[in-house]
């Protein structure tokens, strides 16, 4: 029996040692692959969405009389430089541009300052009333906003804030929706015992906001700066009432282009191009923040 034990296998030296066996890679770690239809459906998808743009681009570099022609031409043309020389005489696209950005740059940040701040204090904070309260925000979303504009232009009338760029900034700095977006982020992204823990080390609520909260809610605040961003950007209704040609947003002055018996689209168009070009920088600038705080809770770990 000994002998039996201590016998080496047939084809293998004493002493040598078994190799060990091959593990196959968990299955939760198994990488999806889309078939060829999967792919089709989101290549059309993606040409579907993108050739607005490419046809802003097309219609900004030929004339007006190629964009009428029967087929319209596809391709860009070589008129573009005459096109923005016509948006920069017809409208004054660069002060446009500078108030668009410090209306929608301002907006922004107040609106994901404030939203944040709120959002943390309905998501993490127990005080008297909290429910209610988030209830009361999230119903006035239901209001439209066209029924405020009369009483708010009263006020900024009585301010003597007319054609002034405050009147458009102050009324966007908080957002009902950014606070309910904000809250709902932090309730699911952030846990009750990194507050404890900070409490239990002696830091304020402050301190906690902005050494654990804020890191945290990045990814929900730079998809919300993002919205909010492009929803200021694109306001017209509002600025239109508030302001004037002589202080105009990048929406205000496209109004003015084109002008004439017949409205010449190419240099709507070229405007339209200039006033994007923004839009796509701050994009491109918090793509990666946008992504991760979209995909936020689609991963479990």
């Amino acid at each position: 029996m000994s002998a039996l034990l201590t016998r080496p296998r047939s084809g293998r030296a004493a002493g040598t040692a078994r190799p060990l066996p091959r593990l196959r890679p968990a299955r939760a770690g198994r990488q999806h692959h889309g078939g060829r239809l999967a792919y089709a459906i989101l290549i059309v998808a993606a040409v579907i969405s993108a050739f607005p743009f490419y046809w802003t681009i097309v219609a900004a570099t030929r004339s007006n009389a190629e964009l009428a022609a029967s087929p319209p031409a596809l391709l860009p043309g070589g008129n573009l430089a005459h096109n923005f020389r016509q948006v920069l005489e017809q409208a004054d696209i660069g002060k446009a541009l500078l108030n668009s950005l410090i209306v929608s740059g301002s907006v922004t940040v107040g609106t994901v300052l404030c939203s944040t701040l709120a959002g943390f204090a309905f998501a993490k904070l127990r005080f008297r009333g909290r429910n209610a309260l988030l209830t009361l925000t999230v119903g006035t979303m239901m209001i439209p906003p066209q029924l405020g504009v009369i009483p708010l232009f009263m006020l900024i009338a009585e301010l003597h804030w007319v054609n002034q760029l405050q009147s458009v900034i102050l009324p966007g700095l908080v957002s009902a929706f950014g606070v309910f977006f904000m809250r709902q982020y932090l309730a699911q992204s952030l846990p009750d015992e990194l507050i404890e823990a900070g409490r239990v080390d002696g830091a304020s609520t402050a301190r906690i906001f902005w050494s654990i909260v804020v890191p945290i809610a990045r990814p929900g605040m730079a998809v919300l700066g993002m919205l909010t961003f492009m929803a200021s950007w694109n306001d017209f209704f509002w600025p239109i009432i508030a302001l004037t040609s002589q202080e105009p947003t990048v929406q205000v002055a496209l109004r003015q282009l084109g002008g004439g018996y017949v409205h010449d689209q190419s240099v709507i168009m070229a405007g339209t191009l200039l006033g994007t070009v923004p839009v796509l920088v701050v994009f491109g600038v918090l793509g990666r923040q946008i992504v991760g705080g979209i995909m936020q809770g689609a991963v479990k770990g």
